[in-house]
């Protein structure tokens, strides 16, 4: 496990920045973090919930938790669940292949990253 040398909320971008020393850094998109949120409402109880609808989800605030996670708000109201630094850092290097599969579930269960668009079909 790594510490990053540096953490920066870009609430424009909606971005979560890790720095790991001068050369590697990586960027987290908050929607890419929420629905991968360690939190029990996300992870269930063994069984993940498949979050839907998050594709404009953004990060309103990020504070420590100790010395070993960041806690994270985003401005859909979720702000529980402890990123921790060895959790984040699996995030960032898994970063590409977690969020294929998350699409491919998504998909196959016939379900949108845009909350628009699950209002639409429920109103079909």
């Amino acid at each position: 496990m790594r510490l990053p040398t540096a953490i920066k909320l870009h609430k424009a971008s909606k971005t979560l920045a890790l720095h790991y020393g001068a050369d590697e850094h990586y960027s987290l998109p908050a929607e890419f973090l929420r629905v991968h949120s360690p939190s029990a409402e996300v992870q269930g109880h063994g069984k993940p919930i498949l979050q839907t609808g998050k594709l404009n989800v953004g990060l309103s605030k990020v504070e420590p938790a100790g010395n070993y996670a960041l806690k994270l708000t985003f401005d859909d109201g979720h702000d529980s669940g402890l990123f921790t630094w060895e959790y984040l850092e699996q995030l960032a290097l898994r970063q590409s292949e977690l969020w294929a599969d998350y699409l491919a579930t998504l998909a196959a269960a016939g379900k949108s990253r845009d909350p628009n668009e699950a209002v639409v079909r429920l109103m079909l």
